[in-house]
């Protein structure tokens, strides 16, 4: 309940007027009464009086009238007492329901923001929070706030997917200064969410201090956003330092592999030393080890456009599923495929490039279920587009490393080159599509957004 100064001025004034008109009313009730009572007895005395003393009635009479007049004088007095009261009362109803319009004012626009509004007191017992800020930290929601079962609690009670809000808090509180734009994640059903939090000191118009503010809000998407943006300028640039590595590296590097080449024929007609053919060996090896590094970087570094034609996105997983079947039976994984009834739409786009991209994604999703598990292809329509989720049922992407996951020559297999991720990410924003994932210790799933 909001109260102010004002507002209780006005009912003390109301109250006093309402006592000082009663106190009227009685007593010009009570004179009103005592006057007529008089009257009554002096028109009594004067039928008894001789004609003698009919000059001291007349008098009496005459004080008697004053009194009327003073009695009349009265009941103005408490007319106009009365006028006065229902003014003050009037201005008293319209105070209060412009104080309650405020009120509701207030509510609604806290109930109407996006961000959630958190309030404590100085020990961080909630104070208030709004219905976003119910929905954000995973409280039901209430039409009556002050009831919800958080309010009364410490900050500390939340849920341990919010000690960042209890971290913030105690940071603001120990150093005296506002915190903004902090980011922590949390969980809710199944799907990860980004929340930004913030928190400020909260002053009364005193400009005493009565505890703090926590305003929460969901930048999942903008978080989104931002990271492919940073996937993005990973390799804007790079298109004429692959161009400058292709010429510096490659072509020396081609005419080494061709003289080991020769020399690996010399040498088988010369001499049968193991040791020397396996060293020629290795060096093979690595000389093409260094043309696929190079030449991945290329392909992710280049900034040319795509070719283009329609592709039945279906039929290309359909083929991709029949390609991969053998090897999937070898680790004992399961393919399956999933597609909507009716045919989806073609869209133009690079049919190799895409298929590169789903055949890296699935030979990854294998790799990650080394004991068998399930592969799935799902593919739906969405706002106009296509979306493609590639779903395994391994053991998940840890924590530390989802982040890099996307970088390149990131790998956790010793015999990857750390391109594959970041080429099939590029491949997909080429196409003006969106390439994600959600991880679980359940499985992993990469979602592909075309249009």
């Amino acid at each position: 309940m909001i109260d102010t100064p004002g507002g209780r001025g006005v009912r003390r004034l109301a109250i006093g007027l309402a006592v000082l008109s009663c106190l009227s009313f009685f007593t010009t009730a009570w004179i009103f009464s005592a006057v007529s009572r008089e009257q009554e007895i002096v028109s009594q005395i004067v039928k008894h009086l001789p004609e003698s003393d009919s000059e001291v009635a007349s008098e009496l009479k005459g004080e008697l009238v004053l009194q009327r007049g003073l009695l009349l004088l009265l009941v103005i007095d408490f007319v106009a007492a009365g006028v006065a009261l229902v003014f003050v009362v009037r201005a008293y109803l319209s105070s209060e329901q412009s104080l309650e319009d405020v009120k509701v004012l207030s509510s609604d626009i806290l109930a109407s923001m996006d961000a959630g509004v958190i309030t404590t007191d100085p020990d961080g017992v909630l104070t208030s929070i709004n219905p976003r800020g119910q929905m954000l930290i995973g409280l039901p929601h209430s039409e009556h706030p002050p009831h919800d079962s958080a309010i009364g609690h410490n900050i500390s009670e939340i849920g341990h997917e919010h000690a960042s809000l209890e971290e913030i808090f105690e940071e603001s509180r120990r150093f005296e200064h506002p915190i903004r734009d902090r980011d922590y994640r949390i969980t809710r059903d199944g799907h990860t969410q980004t929340l930004r939090a913030g928190c400020t000191r909260l002053h009364n118009r005193a400009g005493d201090e009565i505890g703090f503010v926590l305003q929460v809000r969901d930048v999942t998407q903008k978080a989104l956003i931002e990271e492919r943006l940073r996937r993005m300028e990973r390799y804007m640039g790079l298109g004429s330092l692959a161009a400058g590595l292709q010429h510096e590296i490659k072509n020396p590097l081609a005419a080494l592999a061709l003289h080991i080449q020769l020399l690996c024929e010399r040498l088988a007609q010369e001499t049968d030393d193991t040791e020397i053919n396996e060293s020629l060996n290795i060096l093979n090896t690595e000389v093409k080890r260094i043309g696929d590094v190079l030449d991945g970087f290329r392909n992710y570094a280049s900034i040319n456009d795509i070719g283009r034609s329609p592709v039945d996105v279906g039929e290309l997983i359909s083929k991709l599923v029949r390609l991969l079947r053998p090897h999937a039976e070898k680790q004992n994984v399961t393919l399956k495929m999933s597609a909507p009834e009716q045919t989806l739409e073609l869209i133009q786009a690079d049919s190799a490039r895409l298929e590169q991209v789903f055949l890296n994604l699935a030979l990854n999703a294998i790799a990650a279920m080394p004991n068998g598990g399930t592969l799935q292809f799902l593919i739906s329509g969405e706002d106009g587009g296509i979306r493609i989720d590639v779903i395994d049922t391994g053991r998940g992407i840890p924590a530390e490393i989802q982040s890099k996951i996307f970088d390149p020559y990131f790998t956790t297999r010793s015999d990857g080159t750390g391109m594959g991720l970041a080429l099939c990410d590029k491949i997909i924003r080429q196409h003006n599509g969106n390439l994600d994932f959600e991880t679980s210790p359940q499985g992993t799933t990469f979602t592909v957004q075309l249009r």
